[in-house]
């Protein structure tokens, strides 16, 4: 039986990696850092996905066990013995897995020098030379690293809430998802065999991709988030946002200025059809009541989500490249520096909390200089609109309804 070696047993490891490549065949061994998590995968050899629609399922996924990260000698075993690697950490937390894999491929390559490939399911753009440059730096001099060493870039799309902590405590490994299986490959990011699994969906640019599902589905979930909140601080859940005429009018608005940015940017992919039926099954997947999804999950850690690379500032210079206006994607943006969503018990998500009381007093100017990234020179004209935006957002939250109109 094939083995697939998962780094990350959270939502989107479980949910969708772990998920489909269980049901093709391979055995999966998650490599995760959480102990009752790990504990529970190696008792059960399994867990359940409860599929969140108008018809809701629960899937068993079986074939599976894992290894706790801090044991090196077995996780590298693991890696050594693979078919194929995957990651699903959290963008922030790569630099945590690669002195792990590194002592992995270095043991493979002693007993074993077929190629071997990451899926590396992070959802950032540049995603391959990210985690190369990350892995090399642990990796001894002379490894032949471009010959053995496939890294395949990905788009992720699924959305999955955040289980309370009395859901969690019923059942630490079920997860409830939307029914949305599918990832995007860089078909070019492969060095040994492609696998053949139900849901890998091949792409050669996957860049376009990325950049569509970065810069349209995050940024409109988001911006969801954004407005919903200014709208009704005490508004809790996604549906409920989308389901606000003004809200829904004025995310769509700002996904088709990032839909036709990236037309204009990728011609030979996307279109006016395929971009309207992308965009139009978004929205109805934001409005899915079943899944339960939160403002405060979807809006929160506001300091990555306003950075230059990132789902509203990236798309506002693409936009601006391409000479597309873009008021609506500017509203998200300012909205999103008064954003203080909060989870069940009351409380800001830590970097949220880092931003409120140590940020945000500096003023405007500063948060769009070091965590938005721009320069007032290069991009005045980008800074001005924000900063009026938000200017007229704090003087009245709602003074944002009259543009959509």
């Amino acid at each position: 039986m094939k083995k697939v070696v998962v780094f990350g047993a959270g939502n989107i490891g479980r949910s969708l990696v772990g998920q489909l490549f269980s049901r093709a065949g391979y055995e999966v061994v998650f490599v995760d850092v959480v102990d009752d998590l790990v504990k529970a995968l190696n008792e059960r050899k399994g867990y359940g996905i409860e599929s969140r629609n108008v018809v809701s399922e629960t899937m068993w996924v079986d074939n599976v066990r894992a290894v706790h990260a801090e044991k090196r000698d077995e996780v590298a075993h693991e890696i050594a013995t693979a078919d194929i690697i995957a990651t699903a950490v959290g963008v922030n937390n790569l630099r945590h897995i690669y002195g792990n894999l590194a002592i992995g491929l270095v043991r493979r390559l002693g007993i074993n020098r077929r190629p071997i490939d990451i899926i590396i399911c992070e959802n950032v753009r540049n995603a391959s030379r990210l985690f190369r440059e990350g892995l090399s730096k642990h990796l001894p001099a002379g490894y032949p690293l471009e010959s053995t060493i496939g890294f395949v870039e990905t788009s992720i799309g699924k959305m999955v809430p955040l289980m309370t902590e009395e859901q969690r405590r019923e059942d630490p490994l079920l997860i409830y998802a939307e029914p949305y299986n599918k990832i995007i490959l860089d078909r070019n990011g492969f060095k040994a065999e492609i696998p053949q699994a139900e849901g890998l969906e091949l792409k050669d640019n996957i860049t376009a991709y990325v950049d569509q599902k970065l810069y349209i589905h995050n940024m409109g979930h988001a911006s969801t988030a954004y407005l919903g909140y200014i709208t009704d601080p005490d508004m809790r859940y996604i549906w409920e946002a989308i389901g606000d005429k003004n809200i829904r009018r004025a995310v769509e608005r700002a996904m088709w200025e990032s839909g036709k940015a990236i037309i204009l940017e990728y011609q030979d992919e996307f279109n006016e059809q395929n971009m309207k039926e992308y965009i139009d099954d978004i929205i109805r997947r934001f409005g899915n009541i079943y899944l339960q999804d939160t403002i405060h999950r979807v809006g929160r850690d506001v300091p990555r989500k306003l950075s230059r690379g990132d789902r509203l500032i990236g798309a506002l210079l693409l936009d601006e490249k391409h000479s597309v206006p873009a008021p609506f994607t500017t509203l998200a943006a300012a909205a999103a520096v008064l954003f203080r969503g909060r989870d069940d018990e009351g409380r800001l998500y830590p970097r949220d909390k880092v931003f409120a009381e140590e940020i945000y007093p500096h003023g405007i100017d500063y948060i769009l200089e070091e965590v938005c990234g721009l320069s007032f020179e290069r991009e005045k004209n980008l800074v001005e609109e924000i900063r009026r935006t938000y200017r007229s957002l704090v003087e009245d939250p709602q003074n944002w309804l009259s543009i959509v109109d």
